[in-house]
């Protein structure tokens, strides 16, 4: 037969599995602490029409090069490979 249980009388500290429940959440709680402390001290900054625009003109020129060296844009060549119609040049 096997041995009753025994009824052991350490305190709830003591025991590791008690400890790795706490953890968890303890973990998650000092994780978010860390993030508002990184976007309260570190601000995104503003983005002003000027900035946009300058952004604009470089992906413009960057499309410009891709078509001149005859790689069109992925959707373009996608759509040409199903419909077998050359995309127009821009």
């Amino acid at each position: 037969m096997s041995k009753p249980l025994q009824n052991t009388s350490d305190p709830w500290w003591k025991h590791g599995f008690v400890w790795m429940i706490i953890a968890g959440p303890a973990i998650v709680v000092v994780a978010g602490f860390i993030t508002l402390y990184l976007a309260m001290s570190r601000p995104n900054e503003m983005v002003d029409e000027t900035t946009y625009q300058q952004g604009r003109q470089s992906d413009m020129s960057i499309e410009a090069r891709r078509m001149e060296s005859g790689q069109a844009p992925a959707m373009l060549g996608r759509n040409h490979a199903t419909t077998g119609i050359v995309p127009p040049a821009k």
